[in-house]
């Protein structure tokens, strides 16, 4: 019993509606853990042949594209690892999205398939909307488990936000498709990290009236 409840500490997520110390104490670490695997993905695609001259061994990876995915699964794993030791908890996002970019990372270079690292954000968000609107669907608004540590909401503003980012998920995957099937893969790689935060960041500041409305205080900090 004691070895199981080892293993469940080590694997905790980031599952409790009350923001830990570590994540109010560390905003601008969690961000850039997040981001941080995104921009080498950029910067390796778009030196990959500097790279590859630089370190000779990454050649076996294939082409560029091929190159900065086997340095974004690094840093995915780098960043993951981290999270856990300075912040105690594997962020539900990064954690889910760490592991499609592992699998179909690894596919991609072993078959030599760009299509698979290209449907990684289709499939991620995707499974992020769906999980979004059906947690809804059956009582539970899952987004406070994602949020817990940036606000906290009643449950009126956590069911009116879920809708949002559940549409918004379904709605970056639709994106994600149209872009890699129409345009080159510098295209995709840059809109993938330049287009796609943007427009995060756009609606992200645009649900901030309906946040400040549903915001409640707390517990523990009314005293304060």
């Amino acid at each position: 019993m004691q070895t199981t409840n080892r293993f469940d500490e080590y694997m905790t997520t980031e599952s409790d509606m009350t923001p830990s110390a570590a994540d109010r104490h560390h905003p601008m670490l969690k961000l850039a853990l997040e981001l941080g695997p995104l921009l080498i993905f950029f910067f390796a695609n778009l030196r990959g042949a500097w790279l590859v001259e630089q370190f000779p061994a990454l050649s076996e990876l294939g082409g560029p594209l091929f190159v900065a995915t086997g340095l974004f699964m690094a840093a995915t794993i780098v960043s993951l690892v981290v999270s856990k030791l300075v912040l105690g908890h594997l962020p539900i996002m990064p954690f889910v999205s760490g592991i499609v970019v592992l699998i179909f990372g690894s596919l991609s270079i072993y078959l030599q398939n760009e299509t698979f690292i290209k449907m990684k954000p289709t499939i991620v968000n995707t499974l992020f909307g769906v999980a979004l609107l059906g947690g809804l669907a059956l009582g539970r608004s899952l987004l406070g488990y994602v949020f817990n540590a940036a606000f906290q909401l009643d449950a009126e503003g956590w069911r009116k936000l879920t809708v949002r980012w559940g549409i918004f998920f379904l709605f970056l995957a639709v994106l994600n498709e149209a872009v890699w099937r129409n345009f080159s893969d510098d295209f995709w790689v840059t809109f993938k990290v330049w287009g796609t935060m943007p427009i995060t960041i756009i609606f992200t500041m645009a649900q901030m009236p309906l946040i400040m409305k549903h915001s409640i205080t707390p517990a523990g900090e009314t005293e304060k």
